[in-house]
């Protein structure tokens, strides 16, 4: 080895010498030493950054122990000019391994009782925006609760829960600024409801009338609204991803105030769309963060099948993307990741990924039984040791902001107007059948007119296999 070093010496001496390579040869600067972290600084709030390894308060950001050993020796501190940049070289056959022995850690500031953890590095909430945080994931429970229901009396559908995930759909939405472009998955009516979303406009959606903004043509929850800034959902995985880098170009275009912020699941990240979302964003620094609600299923597909990279948070930094492991069930922690992500998307023009660790504690959807592939023990464990609304609670308590008083209250109340809107969406006519054939084209063509005529004789010949009060 010590003859190999050594005529490998030579040969770089005589290449400089022979072919003027010295000034593609560059030294290393390594008066600055390596960071140190300590055991606080990585179970704080931990931005990986594939550049820097600086850390500021607000837009936290360090830098993980290096995947690859650089070697001591003399020729490894000098570095070679390719057009993609300057790169050391090593004299040895030295692969990068497939993932690092240590896992990134998950930030978090809230205990499984809803403590605050001793020396956590969070984002101060007011009593005011914590109790509205907490009643908007009450909320939410409720709305799934009676609109799954529903579905299973046949009144609508189809119909999908974020049980489980309410703290990364309200802590998140409420860390945004209402310019924030949404462009959601279909997990994330969180979001929409904490914009002002109504639940008549949740119902009308669900029910497909004519009030709702889609005129009927998409299934129940996918929803979506202009005003709100909040792109209609699309059943397609991934595609909002790359329309995701596409919207904060824009924004950084226009020098908007703002970014766009997209979410995706674990088994999401498994399309190619993903992947071409985060190269884009990064390559042109365009504003977006990136949330990934990691719940540990694609529908019944376990991440253990779906990636062997330590889950997500790694994929951002291969990207050369800024990303943090934030517990997806702390609502505090996802306010605090999500509100400085936001701040760095935004002054910084750069893209952020979050991977937010949760469980989706619902079936996938009103179609799936997840007893199938999930032990119910596995299920009943999320729903009742690990609950995030249940864990915000008590904190909110614990500051005597909140009582079972408020609680009855806020349920009764919820439950009562969605009651009142459900059966006001079922009294709304439904869009006539015409609306199937605008929108489409400025002037319809001559096959659309074509399609029209015959699916309106097929009613008139067949009335009997339509809803009552389908009109043409």
């Amino acid at each position: 080895m010590a003859m190999w070093f050594a005529r490998s010496r030579n040969l770089v001496s005589s290449l400089r010498q022979n072919l003027g390579l010295s000034a593609i040869l560059i030294k290393r600067n390594h008066s600055s030493p390596r960071p140190v972290f300590t055991n606080y600084q990585l179970s704080s709030k931990v931005f990986l950054d594939p550049s820097t390894s600086f850390r500021h308060e607000s837009t936290a950001v360090e830098s993980q122990p290096d995947l690859v050993q650089q070697s001591d020796h003399e020729d490894d501190a000098q570095e070679l000019d390719f057009p993609g940049g300057k790169v050391g070289y090593t004299s040895e056959i030295k692969f990068i391994p497939e993932s690092s022995s240590r896992r990134i850690p998950c930030y978090r500031v809230l205990n499984e009782h809803g403590k605050i953890i001793s020396d956590s590095d969070f984002i101060p909430v007011s009593e005011k925006l914590a109790v509205r945080m907490y009643e908007q994931m009450a909320t939410l429970q409720v709305m799934d609760h009676i609109f799954y229901e529903a579905q299973r009396q046949g009144r609508i559908s189809f119909y999908l829960t974020s049980v489980g995930e309410e703290a990364i759909n309200i802590a998140s939405a409420a860390a945004l600024s209402p310019e924030d472009v949404v462009l959601p998955q279909y997990r994330e009516p969180g979001v929409l409801l904490w914009r002002g979303f109504t639940l008549e406009e949740f119902a009308n959606q669900c029910f497909g009338n004519k009030a709702d903004y889609g005129k009927g043509r998409q299934m129940p929850i996918h929803y979506g609204s202009n005003q709100h800034n909040y792109f209609t959902v699309s059943s397609p995985i991934a595609t909002q991803l790359p329309q995701a880098a596409g919207v904060g170009y824009a924004l950084k275009m226009e020098k908007k105030n703002a970014c766009a912020v997209t979410f995706i699941g674990d088994g999401g990240t498994s399309e190619g769309d993903f992947h071409a979302g985060l190269n884009f964003a990064a390559v042109m620094e365009a504003p977006v963060v990136f949330i990934c609600r990691n719940n540990g299923w694609a529908i019944s597909t376990h991440i253990s099948e779906q990636f062997r990279s330590d889950g997500i948070v790694v994929k951002g930094q291969a990207y050369g993307i800024r990303s943090i492991r934030v517990d997806g069930n702390d609502a505090l922690a996802v306010y605090s990741a999500v509100r400085s992500a936001r701040e760095m998307a935004v002054t910084e023009q750069r893209p952020v990924l979050i991977e937010a660790m949760t469980y989706r504690v619902g079936h996938h959807s009103t179609s799936d039984d997840s007893t199938k592939y999930r032990e119910a023990d596995e299920i009943q464990y999320w729903k009742m040791s690990r609950n995030p609304v249940n864990r915000f609670k008590k904190w909110v308590e614990d500051n005597g902001w909140w009582s079972e008083e408020d609680e009855s209250k806020l349920r009764s109340i919820t439950r009562k107007q969605l009651l009142q809107a459900i059966q006001a969406a079922e009294k709304w006519e439904k869009q006539p059948l015409t609306e199937l054939f605008n929108d489409v084209y400025d002037v319809k063509t001559k096959n659309l007119e074509e399609q029209e005529v015959g699916l309106k004789a097929l009613v008139e010949k067949q009335p009997q296999d339509y809803p009552t009060g389908f009109h043409i």
